[in-house]
């Protein structure tokens, strides 16, 4: 197992009033990159004895892999409230003069090595050959498949 893994982290501060929205915007935003990948993914909000410690609400998002013919975790998006803005004194002044502490969203972007795999593992053809998905062909000057070496 891989303990140590690359992956662009998510960071929202929000005001309380929109977080939860903004939790909403945040998923949408990681499932964008899977969408335009065309990989197969589900949305999954754990229960209440699975968030994390600071944690008030949170997906994970979770995309299929063929090699362990289940869905496995690929990003993890979460609500802290003002759990971690209460530890930083994290406030902004509202229009009265109040100082209110903000509310921090916090999401991986998709973890890279397993998207990579994700990739490779839903694309992988019959003969070994792997089709490029299309949102990465510009990336890869237009390749559409990629051979295996003879």
């Amino acid at each position: 197992r891989l303990h140590q893994f690359d992956k662009v982290e998510l960071v929202k501060i929000v005001t309380p009033e929109s977080s939860y929205e903004e939790l909403e915007k945040l998923v949408r935003d990681a499932e964008k990159v899977l969408q335009e990948l065309e990989l197969p993914y589900r949305v999954v909000e754990l229960c209440t004895g699975d968030l994390g410690f600071s944690a008030s609400k949170t997906y994970d998002i979770e995309v299929w892999m063929p090699s362990y013919n289940r869905y496995r975790e690929i990003s993890s998006c979460s609500n802290c409230e003002d759990f971690q803005a209460r530890r930083m004194k994290l406030r902004y002044k509202t229009k009265n003069g109040k100082n209110v502490y903000c509310h921090t969203l916090n999401g991986s972007g998709l973890a890279v090595g397993r998207t990579l795999a994700a990739i490779l593992e839903n694309y992988q053809q019959e003969d070994g050959s792997v089709i490029v998905p299309k949102a990465l062909r510009p990336y890869l000057g237009g390749l559409e498949v990629i051979k295996p070496q003879e």
